[in-house]
């Protein structure tokens, strides 16, 4: 089989290829090219199981970042089990071909004991006094040693949340180089992150994310570079593209206003109680899944929401089989924003009664997606030494909470999850192997057979 890389650039569109990506503009010009035609929902862990079984939400089982678990009525994102995938995944296939076949995963999602030969993901250490410390999982464990030993501890601040920049990305190249040269998979599958920040943050405008696209660019040559001395073919791929909103829909507030929708109340604030609730939303970007109790009801909840400004489509039954989601794990409906809009998860009618977590970054305990972990608040002028107080706080062992989170979800311009109108707006697909016929456009089912197709005919 012939050695080949995939690296997952988020957010990469042809739209965004230009004077402030030089390198991918000569990569894509020597290549052979695709658009993705993207798949519902357009989002991480749905693309990314997408791609790598060729097969729908609805037969893989991933229809969200996150869903509502019925049998223990909770809602968890970022689950990171690979068991939750329900299909076979590219390198079980290729390994029942060839027992030479290996494959290394470098922070594509759900990268927890699966059966691949190398794999490395964020996996912070939870104190018992609270504190969240850095740290990776990797398969073999002593890999993880290895890499932080040269690289340093990976910068799990600097991949989500308020100082978000280049260098969870560039850790993560170095990383994949470095264990490149340890075992030499045949397979390697990369992820960086970086563009989807400050484009969620500020939306598409080049002349606010030129050094986003300067950034990742450099990191996108050095992986190149260095995959080329090793004669590998080369890939460069992304899961959606991000585009301009300036709308936050809350549906569970209007589902929590026509009765639908329980809270419970434990020292003083609000927490949403799913078991309890007639029905309730999973927000994720542009989509949401509505969970409705009584299927007498759906009809009714249905005519509710698509009532909501901002609200495109509600999706049911036949519908939800049409697009690739009729799945147990899918909402009874599931909603789609128009272009100028995405959804939250809030739920309190009163900022004052907002859970303790809605003002921390705290992507396990939030009952859906929110992009506002990314943001302090722009007109609080003292937020930074209010971070570095109770940073000093929890290094002399005091337990403090890091509220420095907005509730307000009009700072978010840019997000994803629907199909955009403009294909320049759609995730791409880039090759070194210039004389792959690939045509305008591929459906992401069709990525997983491209990726083999590298590995297999060279």
């Amino acid at each position: 089989m012939e050695k080949t890389v995939v690296i997952n650039v988020v957010g990469l569109t042809r739209g965004l290829i230009g004077e402030h990506t030089p390198f991918i503009k000569s990569f894509l010009n020597k290549g052979a090219s695709a658009s993705i035609s993207p798949q519902l929902p357009a989002v991480t862990c749905s693309a990314q199981a997408t791609y790598l079984t060729g097969k729908t939400p609805a037969q893989h089982g991933i229809v969200a970042n996150g869903w509502y678990f019925k049998e223990e009525h909770e809602v968890k994102f970022w689950r990171q089990s690979n068991s939750l995938i329900q299909s076979e995944k590219i390198w079980e296939k290729l390994k029942k071909k060839n027992k030479d076949f290996t494959c290394a995963n470098m922070f594509w999602w759900y990268n927890m004991y699966s059966s691949v030969d190398y794999s490395v993901t964020p996996r912070p250490n939870y104190l018992a006094d609270g504190r969240k410390i850095p740290d990776v999982y990797s398969y073999p464990a002593e890999l993880r040693d290895s890499l932080q030993a040269e690289l340093g501890t990976f910068p799990l601040f600097h991949f989500w949340g308020p100082k978000t920049s280049i260098k969870s990305s560039q850790w993560i190249a170095d990383a994949t180089i470095k264990t490149d040269a340890l075992h030499n998979p045949t397979l390697t599958l990369v992820y960086l992150p970086h563009l989807d920040y400050n484009m969620q943050r500020y939306g598409t405008d080049q002349n606010v994310i030129g050094k986003d696209l300067r950034e990742v660019d450099t990191v996108v040559e050095q992986l190149v570079r260095y995959y080329e001395k090793q004669s590998a073919n080369i890939i460069l791929l992304s899961e959606y593209g991000i585009t301009n909103v300036n709308n936050p829909i809350h549906l569970n507030r209007k589902l929590r206003q026509e009765g639908y929708l329980n809270v419970r109340i434990e020292r003083g604030l609000e927490l949403l109680d799913a078991g309890a609730s007639k029905a309730f939303a999973v927000a994720d970007h542009q989509l949401a899944h509505i969970y409705v109790k009584d299927p007498s009801e759906i009809e009714t909840v249905k005519k509710l929401l698509q009532d909501v400004k901002g609200v495109e489509r509600v999706l049911s039954g036949p519908e939800l089989k049409e697009v690739g989601l009729d799945h147990d794990r899918s909402g009874d409906l599931v909603a789609i924003a128009d272009k100028d809009s995405w959804f939250t998860y809030y739920f309190w009618m009163d900022d004052k009664k907002a859970p303790d977590y809605a003002r921390m970054v705290d992507i396990h305990k939030k009952p859906g997606y929110d992009p506002v972990e990314m943001l302090t608040n722009p007109k609080d002028k003292l937020v930074m030494a209010k971070v570095v107080w109770k940073l000093l706080k929890k290094k002399l062992g005091f337990r403090t909470v890091m509220d420095v989170i907005p509730l307000d979800a009009s700072l978010i311009k840019g997000s994803h999850g629907r199909i955009p109108e403009d294909a320049n707006d759609h995730p791409i697909l880039i090759t070194n192997k210039d004389n792959l016929a690939l045509g305008d456009t591929l459906l992401a089912t069709e990525v997983c057979g491209i990726i083999e197709n590298h590995l297999i005919e060279g």
